[in-house]
């Protein structure tokens, strides 16, 4: 059975939908239907009943499904040892980031990276942990760089670097201060990261373990991008809770400020994410091992 007709097939079967299955794959509706089609002559079996609104699997793709996977399986397994045996690394890597590890972290491991295997093809998308999660398990991205842990049943996931939050303001926010305590947070103009940031549910977890709900914060705006609150947290507009890495340069530049909290801390790890049912490619797995040895030897280590 053909390779690439298994591949659209299992797509189809694990989004039950021809239009889904063709956006992960980046081809077109007809294409995915004509790849569905040749799969049924070859099989000569029905294997999708199709609806207006819905593609639901015949008994034939149910009994399908469970062996395609592990074809596909075995034959990317084949090539990946085979790409060993051959010494010569090449191919594509895709990468899907959260803001801060994307923005502020991994430019420049990537560089070094990129020197170590100059034939490697990497692309990189920067977005919320949600949103990387979900397109590794369509495997529109090979691996992921999250900011907080996912409990996905179909998603492994390894920490690979520690990083702390800390509290930002303008310079010369709470004049004379050394630290604030959590009664002046409550009340002060809040900054948050949008939902489903890894950022926003780290501190999420700690104000809750210290008794404060986003409810007992003063919160005047929600933000997509932790360049977007420095921006606004620099204007004045109010203060924030973002990585110290992200402002390592407006700390040299006197733009930018942190203070602590009292009796309150935010430490997280960052961490690699990638689906458990998928060999990985060697372009993966070279990738994951770099960074792994990077921090080791204190080239990733937070700021």
């Amino acid at each position: 059975m053909n390779y690439e007709r298994l591949k659209t097939f299992i797509a189809v079967a694990e989004k039950k939908s021809f239009s889904e299955a063709a956006r992960i794959l980046f081809v077109t509706q007809p294409t995915i239907t004509s790849q569905i089609k040749a799969l049924e002559e070859e099989l000569n079996t029905k294997l999708f009943e199709r609806t207006t609104k819905k593609v639901k699997m015949t008994q034939s793709a149910k009994i399908l499904l469970q062996h395609a996977k592990e074809i596909v399986r075995l034959s990317d397994l084949a090539k990946k040892e085979i790409q060993d045996i051959e010494e010569t690394t090449y191919g594509e890597l895709g990468i899907g980031c959260s803001f801060t590890i994307g923005e502020y972290i991994l430019p420049s491991f990537l560089k070094k990276f990129k020197d170590l295997y100059p034939l490697i093809q990497m692309r990189m998308e920067i977005s919320n942990s949600d949103r990387i999660v979900t397109h590794i398990k369509d495997q529109i991205i090979d691996v992921g760089l999250i900011e907080t842990p996912m409990d996905d049943p179909r998603i492994m996931i390894e920490p690979f670097l520690e990083d702390e939050l800390i509290l930002i303001t303008a310079p010369n926010y709470f004049d004379n201060e050394d630290e604030i305590t959590l009664e002046q947070l409550k009340n002060v103009p809040l900054i948050t990261r949008e939902r489903g940031s890894g950022t926003r549910a780290v501190v999420n977890q700690y104000l809750k373990q210290a008794g404060v709900t986003m409810d007992d914060l003063n919160v005047v705006m929600e933000l997509g991008s932790t360049e977007a609150i420095k921006s606004a947290v620099e204007s004045g507009l109010g203060v924030s809770i973002i990585s110290k890495n992200a402002i390592v340069k407006e700390k040299q530049l006197n733009l930018l400020t942190s203070y602590p909290i009292k009796d309150l801390s935010f430490y997280r790890y960052f961490y690699i994410a990638f689906r458990k049912d998928q060999v990985l490619k060697s372009t993966v797995d070279l990738f994951i091992d770099e960074l792994k040895q990077m921090n080791d030897g204190g080239l990733l280590i937070s700021c």
